[in-house]
């Protein structure tokens, strides 16, 4: 039987009518509201109030009143019907009063219900949930909201996708979609999950759901009854932490070693940690004095904090971060993990603190951070220690157990192998940096008819050390050299071959002409096993204002005019050093007083995503405004041009030629 609501304003109009309205009296809503509500009931006696009158009063008056009364409906037959009637404040301020009615005995039946149900809600230790079908929650008691550990009010209106976190991939969202959509039940199903409210308890649940009916008004969605029965089946708890341990090393996996970077593969190691496994962690290194030292359980070990992360409020941010040297004592946990070379858990305690926290200050922070517990465990790589990692949880989550400590171990090895990749990578980095810059000019040489600003930046961290070189060289009859080239490839062995190259054309070059001095470079190329080479060498006669040009494969100059103009000198370009068995050539143009040369290598007009030649255009615009010191010029092209990290080595030669002075005129 139909369940009407209706609601009756102050005017006795009807203002409100449900669909169970409509079906217990027959009159559609467009027809009865604003319309007096005395048109549902029979004409009164003459002088007498009619019954909505009367039924409004008792609403008003009595704040709440039940009775039965005869109804009329559309057709103009009388039936007996049931009323509840309550006075509400509408959202305008006005009165309203409310009734539900119905034929025979239907709201005693429904008041029934509603109270077995508010009662079931209230105090049913199983969980009981609502949601509508979008799978949201509508209506959930105390006991589910237990189990999630967050208040029912965070529930309301958010999927209950957010709040069973599953690894079975996705069988649970469509389970309960099928019971949405297709009107299936489900009973009894074990499901393995986690919840935001409790992230490292695994639980396991036997859910039943079952579409709502719909009957009178209510909405389609689904209902539910959930029990923890995670005691019961621990075998499904065990499987489910199992694929949480998988899932986490198969990220570990693909989130850590990304770089050849000792910081970011630190940074790597703690983000994987938290807070899918812990609730702080840091990654520290030991700062050995020398390369063969071994660790000396006797001895204080010093660290250096290269990565931190906290999920705990102050003071925890403080506590994993504040410090960048630790030094442990010796007898300390860290001595006896790195001992026995395994992971070990320990208790934050008093005990623990005397052994391994000196300062009392940090031993302090440690109380007040939230964390119970730590799990320490060894970065060892090659049969060296490489440092160590800890890893900490509050007391909101479960002390580590064996499980954790073996995948912990595993977290250790592989962070412990980058870290050694990355460290052994920035050893020879750093070689090939100090070969690089002891085999480049310190001084260049000097002439008063050229004067020369030069620039070399290296590649960033991330790529290697090139093999880009300049120098100037003082020939006979004040003749000045410039050259700049560029050995394919990166690393020790380019930095060995510009050495070679640079030291051959400085010997060279008083004695050979600008295609001659290439030749050779390209025969000592062959020789040397460099297979690839740029190179470009410009000599510069002051007597006569001229410059002779040789080009091996190498980005052609570009000449500034003293009245701004920028030509580029490409008609000499030949093919790279190494190559053998073609003839270099050379060119030679004449420079005006004031012209400024600009030899470069290609790191200053190649970026990735960019075609060559809008490098080019850009260097020509530099260039063009080039008119005061060629100090601040040389700084300003650099700046404009390069990126903040550049990913190849750049060199920069600027050079403002002067004539020398006719023969007899010297003193004029």
């Amino acid at each position: 039987m139909a369940v009407a609501v209706f609601g009756m304003d102050e005017d006795g109009r009807i203002c409100y009518w449900g669909p169970g309205a409509q079906s217990l009296f027959g009159h559609g809503s467009a027809a009865v509201l604003s319309k007096p509500a005395a048109a549902l009931f029979p004409d009164p006696p003459r002088g007498d109030p009619d019954a909505a009158t009367r039924l409004a009063e008792r609403g008003r008056n009595l704040g709440y009143w039940r009775g039965r009364l005869p109804a009329v409906h559309r057709d103009g037959t009388v039936f007996d019907c049931g009323f509840r009637v309550f006075p509400v404040t509408g959202s305008s301020g006005r009165s309203v009063v409310m009734g539900l009615a119905s034929r025979g005995d239907e709201l005693d039946r429904v008041k029934t219900n509603l109270a077995f149900l508010d009662a079931l809600f209230e105090t049913c230790p199983i969980g009981l949930v609502m949601l509508d079908k979008d799978l949201r929650y509508i209506h959930l008691n105390q006991a589910l909201a237990d189990m999630d550990g967050l208040p029912i009010a965070d529930h309301i209106g958010r999927p209950m996708e957010e709040f069973m976190i599953t690894s079975d991939g996705g069988e649970y969202q469509r389970m309960l979609r099928a019971v949405a959509d297709e009107g299936l039940s489900v009973v009894s199903t074990l499901v393995g999950l986690r919840t935001p409210g409790h992230p490292d308890r695994d639980q396991v649940r036997s859910v039943s759901f079952f579409p709502l009916s719909q009957a009178g008004d209510t909405r389609p969605g689904v209902g539910g009854l959930l029990v923890d029965v995670t005691d019961r089946e621990q075998a499904i708890v065990e499987a489910t932490a199992g694929r949480q341990r998988l899932a986490l090393l198969d990220r570990a996996a693909a989130q850590i070693g990304t770089t050849l970077d000792v910081d970011v593969t630190a940074q790597e190691v703690v983000e994987t940690a938290v807070p899918d496994f812990s609730d702080a962690s840091v990654v520290e290194v030991v700062e050995w004095l020398d390369e063969t030292d071994v660790f000396n359980p006797e001895l204080p070990l010093v660290t250096r904090r290269i990565a931190a992360k906290t999920i705990l409020p102050p003071p925890a941010t403080e506590l994993v971060s504040g410090l960048e040297t630790v030094t442990y004592p010796p007898g300390s946990a860290i001595h006896e993990m790195l001992r026995t070379g395994r992971p070990v858990s320990v208790t934050v305690n008093d005990e623990f603190m005397t052994r391994t926290v000196i300062h009392q200050a940090r031993a302090q922070l440690l109380l007040d951070s939230g964390l119970t517990c730590i799990l320490i465990a060894p970065l060892i790589a090659r049969g060296t220690v490489q440092g160590l990692t800890m890893f900490g949880r509050s007391a909101a989550r479960p002390a580590f157990t064996e499980q954790d400590l073996s995948l912990a171990s595993e977290l250790a090895s592989r962070a412990a192998l980058c870290l050694d990749n990355a460290r052994l990578y920035s050893r020879i980095q750093d070689i090939a940096l100090t070969l690089q810059r002891a085999l480049l000019p310190t001084a260049l040489a000097t002439s008063p008819y050229v004067s020369v600003a030069h620039r070399y930046l290296p590649g960033s961290r991330i790529t290697e050390v090139g093999g880009d070189w300049y120098d100037v060289i003082n020939l006979p009859g004040d003749r000045v050299a410039l050259v700049v080239g560029d050995v394919m490839g990166h690393g020790v062995p380019a930095a060995a071959a510009m050495g070679r190259l640079r030291i051959t054309a400085k010997a060279l070059a008083r004695h050979r002409e600008p295609e001659d001095l290439l030749t050779e470079l390209d025969a000592c190329a062959q020789e040397a096993g460099i297979e690839l080479a740029t190179c470009l060498y410009i000599v510069y006669d002051p007597a006569t204002g001229r410059a002779r040009i040789a080009n091996a494969g190498h980005p052609p100059p570009l000449v500034r005019r003293p009245d701004g103009t920028v030509e580029t000198v490409g008609d000499v370009l030949g093919v790279p050093l190494g190559v053998g068995g073609i003839p270099f050539r050379t060119t030679g143009i004449d420079l005006r007083e004031g012209s400024t040369l600009a030899l470069y290598t290609d790191g200053l007009i190649e970026a990735r995503g960019q075609d060559i030649e809008e490098g080019m255009d850009a260097l020509r615009g530099q260039l063009h405004q080039v008119s005061g010191p060629l100090e601040a010029a040389a700084d300003r092209i650099i700046s404009n041009l390069l990126p903040a990290a550049p990913t190849d080595d750049t060199v920069l030669v600027l050079a403002r030629v002067r004539r020398a002075p006719a023969p007899g005129r010297d003193h004029e």
